[in-house]
């Protein structure tokens, strides 16, 4: 017996407890369910955030911030920003944020910076 419904539908749709349901149209062309190995030698989507050969682990002054940026850093299915309210109503029930795009918690991202 399951002692929660979450228990009952993660036997029920056998899907990583670090994934949601996404929509099928979400599904078409996301990449890997399987965990994967970036340019990096990072492993991607193994639950584990410490890896010997990620920028984070020998981060130094010098390092260039961008170096994290991109693709290859998320796994297209079992990444944790997912979870949040907004992507969990967006990907798996298909409601757009009322603000019409995803907002960044405490930076003003909806314009261009400009310098």
């Amino acid at each position: 017996m399951y002692k929660t419904m979450s228990e009952h539908k993660q036997k029920q749709t056998n899907i990583d407890p670090f994934e949601i349901e996404f929509l099928s149209k979400f599904e078409q062309g996301r990449g890997p369910r399987e965990v994967f190995v970036n340019e990096y030698g990072v492993v991607i989507g193994d639950h584990e955030y410490a890896s010997p050969n990620s920028p984070l682990e020998q981060w130094t002054e010098n390092t260039d911030p961008a170096i994290m940026a991109g693709d290859q850093w998320v796994h297209p299915y079992k990444d944790v920003g997912f979870h949040t309210p907004a992507n969990k109503d967006y990907f798996e029930k298909g409601i757009e944020p009322s603000s019409g795009i995803m907002p960044h918690p405490t930076h003003n991202s909806s314009k261009p910076v400009i310098k």
